[in-house]
């Protein structure tokens, strides 16, 4: 079966901020033999290790834009100045595995979702409470659906 790495970052005393590890503590709750949990306040150059030994990787964030209950999207590595500053974006820590590794990093999506209060001392707001259920309930479809898919290919390698 393929490794899913799910990584989610934010800062847990910030409100609506810890939506991210908020669903990766649901999902590592289920102790799925083939997921890895990991989360962190934001992403830095060192999680390229965390990305080795995966096949698909699920970045999961926070975001007062997008459009509710979240927004789902495939990423790709991208080169930007992320990298220097303290903080990286997906994209940037995709860049940065390749640069390593030498390859392309697994692939990756990027779940945003929507929040509201992002003060400091802020608890979990009702509205984003209720788009973390929503977003837990679409990351349990598609790790169904990605391990379908692993089956299926294994099968036609075999």
């Amino acid at each position: 079966m393929g490794k899913l790495l799910i990584f989610g970052y934010g800062n847990p005393g910030r409100g609506d901020d810890a939506l991210g590890p908020e669903l990766v503590a649901r999902m590592a709750q289920l102790q799925l033999a083939d997921v890895e949990c990991q989360n962190d306040m934001q992403l830095q150059v060192e999680h390229v290790t965390d990305l080795a030994g995966c096949d698909r990787v699920l970045f999961i964030d926070a975001d007062m834009s997008c459009a509710e209950p979240f927004c789902l999207s495939v990423i790709s590595a991208v080169k930007d100045d992320s990298y220097t500053s303290h903080a990286m974006n997906p994209g940037a820590l995709l860049h940065a595995y390749r640069k390593v590794y030498g390859r392309d990093a697994p692939p990756a999506h990027l779940l945003r979702i929507r929040g509201y209060d992002f003060a400091l001392g802020d608890p979990l707001s009702d509205r984003a409470s209720s788009h973390l259920d929503e977003a837990t309930r679409l990351v349990m479809e598609l790790h169904a659906k990605w391990q379908r898919q692993c089956r299926e290919e294994c099968l036609i390698n075999a």
